[in-house]
């Protein structure tokens, strides 16, 4: 494990020990510390993670998707308070699409969550997607270790609101939960795969719009879910016939109606997994996988950086656009140049 500098252990110790102020102003430095571009930051941003994770890993991860205008800070904020007038100590990790001008986040999820934002047990930090693909921010796993080290027991991450392709949320919570319209699409569109086939939870939210239209979505959902079966998520265990049948439920965050049933239903999702040892398994494939992840990113920064391939990589690209050289052994002699 790395030394830290004098600063960075006083960061650690607002982080692990601290409350109140103090400690969200180190929250929010840590994670801006963590999502730095700059090598020597990286390196700081290395040591304290190291240092925070004996103290992280307590804390439920929930996962929250859906297309724009499903309504999920609106579904965030009243869950968010709904737990936290419960004892919980709730993060919410908000990842906005980002500025093709400035690069910081362009809604700003924490100024549509104001009462939530305010509450003393909670934590909000908007972060831009800088481009990154699957609806969450590059450092979104990052950030959940620093809150959760911090002692929240919840940690709720929404993603930027892509749509069908918002899997990547699924692969760092613990449970993933989608959120629909009641008047969203056809029947064909209910059954579409992608993000619906990896969703724990289904939650239809302003219900309260048009009941039956909700109802009508509800049935859908329902009848693609037994369609798809037990998807990607079982593995072993649907084979032993363990795997989770996803709930579709009905909720109105405007109005908090069907939060307690919504969180029952995790719960339930909650106890399924731990009694199976599925939670487990599941955190550690996401382990691996991250780590797989950071390879794959570390060494194409590392590509690019090389100076023979730098110095290379303009002359083949005229060569590929202009149809002289093939693309895959352009890719070749790129690579070739590494050795």
């Amino acid at each position: 494990m790395s030394v830290l500098p004098i600063a960075d252990e006083a960061l650690l110790q607002a982080i692990v020990g601290g409350c109140g102020p103090a400690q969200r102003r180190a929250l929010a430095k840590a994670i801006t510390l963590i999502e730095s571009t700059r090598a020597d930051h990286r390196e700081r941003a290395d040591a304290l993670l190291d240092a925070l994770l004996p103290h992280a890993g307590g804390a439920f991860r929930l996962g929250l998707s859906g297309v724009p205008g499903a309504g999920k800070s609106t579904f965030i904020e009243a869950l968010g308070m709904y737990l936290v007038e419960r004892g919980h100590r709730v993060a919410v990790l908000a990842v906005d699409p980002s500025s093709t001008v400035s690069g910081g986040s362009i809604l700003g999820d924490k100024t549509r969550m104001q009462r939530l934002a305010s509450h003393p047990n909670a934590f909000i930090r908007p972060s831009p997607s800088g481009g990154t693909l699957g609806g969450v921010a590059d450092k979104t796993r990052e950030a959940i270790i620093v809150c959760e080290a911090a002692g929240h027991d919840i940690v709720i991450v929404e993603t930027v609101g892509v749509g069908q392709s918002e899997t990547a949320v699924h692969g760092m919570t613990d449970c993933f939960c989608l959120l629909q319209l009641p008047n969203a699409g056809d029947d064909l569109q209910a059954i579409k795969k992608g993000v619906m086939e990896l969703a724990d939870l289904i939650a239809i939210n302003k219900a309260d719009l048009d009941e039956a239209a909700a109802m009508r979505a509800r049935v859908q959902i329902t009848s693609a879910l037994r369609f798809f079966g037990t998807h990607a998520r079982g593995g072993q265990a649907a084979e032993e016939g363990q795997a989770w049948q996803p709930e579709v439920l009905q909720v109105s965050a405007l109005h908090s109606k069907g939060l307690d049933a919504f969180w029952a239903a995790v719960t339930r999702f909650r106890e399924h997994q731990a009694a199976r040892g599925l939670q487990a398994a599941r955190r550690r494939a996401q382990d691996r996988a991250w780590m797989w992840e950071r390879i794959e990113a570390g060494l194409h920064e590392r590509f690019k950086a090389h100076s023979a391939v730098s110095e290379a990589l303009p002359r083949l690209t005229d060569d590929v656009q202009a149809g002289r050289v093939a693309p895959s052994v352009a890719a070749r002699r790129l690579l070739d140049l590494m050795n």
